[in-house]
């Protein structure tokens, strides 16, 4: 709710995301499809559940809705080899196959008065992918 004297101003935002994860190339694919309403998720799909559920009393009412849909589960049980794997060799190139090269910078940081002594190599290394 707004403020006291607040006005409400009007905008609201739903989407939705589908997602697919990948373990061992194609081996192990899961499919999630979120639907969210002002930053609150209030139902999903996820293919290792193999129906929606709610997290809220309206996305409740709306998994029971889609669940009731033989053709839509139909549809959203398959998506994991229609969807998913169907566009892995697409994406492959931008997520699987991405490597970037690590930005490394070595830098002499001197002596403090609360640290005395001698200067200390500092080596940062930063920006590259994968993380491992």
């Amino acid at each position: 709710p707004p403020a006291a004297g607040a006005e409400l101003s009007g905008v609201f935002q739903e989407f939705g995301t589908t997602e697919c994860h990948f373990i061992n190339g194609t081996e192990k694919v899961r499919f999630v499809m979120r639907y969210i309403y002002n930053r609150q998720q209030y139902a999903m799909f996820d293919s290792e559940v193999g129906h929606y559920v709610g997290f809220t009393p309206y996305g409740e009412r709306n998994a029971k809705r889609l669940n009731s849909d033989p053709e839509l589960m139909e549809d959203r049980r398959t998506a994991v080899d229609t969807y998913c794997r169907h566009n892995y060799e697409v994406s492959r190139p931008f997520s699987v196959e991405r490597r970037v090269p690590p930005s490394v910078s070595i830098s002499l940081v001197p002596p403090s008065s609360s640290q005395p002594g001698p200067g200390r190599l500092l080596c940062s290394v930063v920006d590259f992918y994968p993380a491992a």
